[in-house]
């Protein structure tokens, strides 16, 4: 294949492999600019760390070149990398946005800086009014109900709207469980990445899936039973294996990251869905 097929190609995988990553940033509240900065500054970090010559550092126009952005671009990254490896704040969603409105537009806080509890459409100091000045083009009721699905807001007995939250967040997670699943799809992209780049002296990485297209839905619970159980075992097994060969105080130099994982996989087509 040619270079410029193979390139769209890994494109195209790359949107493929993104939808979780998407799906996972969506429920979060996070904005496409916020993941945008985050890639920017991958870039910049792997080439720099993994694309120099002789084992040393990516020089600046080096990386410049590999990600195509400006040496300044480059060196403003680096020096945020080793200042805060945190992404930038600074871009927020329209639901985040009237919220923070609501907490800080002395139109809609009262005297002692909380917001104010606000009529939906009455005309003057209203939610739609907020909405008008920090929501953007996004209609107040889609607002409104966007800020409900995710408990941002509570009504009053009176009718009226009340803020809960100071940012808007769709989905509570816990932080143990976003850091879980950000090393598994690390790892699992590592595995692949190498399996598809790896020359002729790097040995393949197992990697294998069990799958059918064609399984009867009411087995499912069967499955997740089945898999519990199997799986289980089966990371026992491996688990056994790791500590018979675990490196001793003396041989730490030589000691590297090895296991292996199971994950499940389920997809329930979407039918009769609307254009």
């Amino acid at each position: 294949m040619e270079s410029g097929g193979l390139k769209a190609l890994i494109l195209t995988s790359c949107r493929t492999l993104l939808v979780p990553i998407a799906r996972l940033l969506l429920k979060s509240g996070v904005t496409w600019k916020e993941f945008c900065e985050v890639a920017r500054r991958t870039f910049v970090h792997v080439a720099t760390a993994e694309f120099g010559i002789r084992g040393r550092p990516t020089n600046v126009s080096r990386v410049a070149i590999l990600t195509g952005m400006t040496r300044r671009e480059v060196r403003r990254q680096r020096d945020l990398l080793e200042s805060d490896p945190q992404p930038e704040a600074g871009y927020m969603s329209k639901a985040s946005r009237v919220l923070s409105g609501w907490h800080q537009d002395r139109d809609f806080i009262d005297a002692n800086s909380e917001p104010r509890a606000l009529e939906i459409d009455a005309g003057g100091l209203s939610f739609a009014e907020l909405a008008r000045r920090y929501g953007g083009d996004i209609p107040p009721g889609a607002l409104l109900k966007e800020l409900q699905s995710g408990d941002a807001i509570e009504r009053l007995p009176d009718g009226r709207i009340r803020a809960t939250k100071r940012v808007f967040l769709p989905r509570q997670m816990e932080p143990a469980q976003v850091r879980l699943w950000a090393s598994a799809l690390l790892d699992m992209g590592t595995t692949l990445e190498h399996n598809l780049t790896r020359d002729k002296v790097n040995a393949p990485r197992f990697e294998r899936r069990a799958l059918s297209l064609r399984v009867d839905r009411r087995a499912l619970p069967a499955f997740r039973q089945f898999l519990e159980n199997e799986g289980q075992a089966f990371l026992e097994r491996i688990d056994e294996w790791l500590t018979q060969h675990q490196a001793g105080a003396e041989d730490a130099e030589s000691a590297i990251r090895l296991g292996a994982g199971v994950y499940h996989i389920e997809e329930i087509p979407l039918r009769g869905r609307t254009k």
